[in-house]
């Protein structure tokens, strides 16, 4: 039946139409002429037809053989026009790009990235979205969005993730009753309340409470709130103190406490459905995304 049908087959027709000859055929496919006869002799019994018949002069399809061929044709078209990885041209691609991102992400990363595809994709749109933890999965393997921003410990089973950096973590807050010399002792710091980011969980635990257990310490988080821009207007308004990765700083009303030390950063990934592996135009973009924060640590 027609799904029997491999891309062999396909071209051995192609040459057999071209050529109307079985050794120019051949030759046009560098294969030798026994090959076809074998291929052609395999197509017959799955298409049920004669499809060559010889003459004189070589051989002429028949009439089915004829109603086939600009199917045939399309097919190795379409075939012939799928782009290599290396291939695509950026400013001719149209498409709508879902891209899930934390806050952070979205400030750091999505304006470069949107800075990059105006110039080298102007015909490709965006929708931002927050970051979806919970169907992240599900949703891009049903194509409803195609990249995600987050750091790497929130990539959740499925997906692929490729690094693109790592984030450190800086002390602020606006309590200018603040005091110390060269930095701040950590237990010091416990003394003072805490606000934390907890995006989607809504909890009391954040990833550093573990590192100050490993110092001896506890600290006292009072607030939770789920992105990192209302983390730092709160801390504008209180006395209390925060970590806030290093790219989001300087932030107006906010001071840096330097720490003896610190607890330790992530890394900022890119996260994407292994299906993305045969979308060129997603290829491109990954590579294009890596080169612009590459060497950023």
């Amino acid at each position: 039946m027609i799904e029997q049908l491999e891309i062999r087959h396909l071209k051995t027709l192609d040459a057999l139409y071209k050529f109307g000859n079985i050794s120019s055929a051949a030759e046009y496919l560098n294969v030798s002429q026994q090959a076809i006869s074998f291929q052609l002799k395999k197509i017959r019994v799955i298409l049920n037809d004669r499809l060559f018949v010889r003459t004189g002069h070589g051989v002429t399809p028949t009439p089915y053989a004829k109603l086939i061929e600009p199917h045939i044709y399309k097919v190795l078209t379409h075939l012939n026009n799928i782009p290599l990885p290396g291939s695509i041209i950026p400013s001719k691609i149209e498409k709508t790009l879902v891209i899930s991102a934390t806050d952070y992400t979205q400030k750091v990363i999505i304006g470069a990235l949107v800075k990059m595809l105006r110039a080298s994709a102007p015909k490709v749109k965006i929708i931002v979205i927050n970051i979806e933890s919970v169907n992240l999965t599900k949703k891009m393997h049903q194509g409803e969005i195609d990249l995600a921003f987050t750091s790497d410990g929130y990539v959740p089973t499925g997906l692929i993730s490729k690094t693109l950096f790592t984030e450190k973590y800086r002390c602020v807050s606006a309590n200018r009753d603040i005091t110390f010399d060269d930095s701040l002792p950590i237990s010091k710091l416990i003394e003072y309340d805490f606000i934390i980011t907890s995006p989607g969980t809504g909890s009391f635990k954040g990833s550093a409470d573990v590192w100050f257990e490993q110092q001896g310490f506890r600290r006292n988080v009072v607030i939770s709130v789920p992105s990192f821009f209302m983390m730092q207007e709160y801390l504008k308004q209180s006395n209390m103190v925060g970590f806030i990765p290093s790219r989001l700083l300087p932030y107006e009303g906010l001071f840096e406490i330097p720490l003896e030390k610190y607890p330790p950063g992530y890394t900022v990934v890119a996260a994407y459905h292994p299906n993305a592996n045969s979308d060129p135009f997603m290829t491109w973009l990954l590579d294009e995304v890596s080169h612009l924060f590459s060497g950023k640590i």
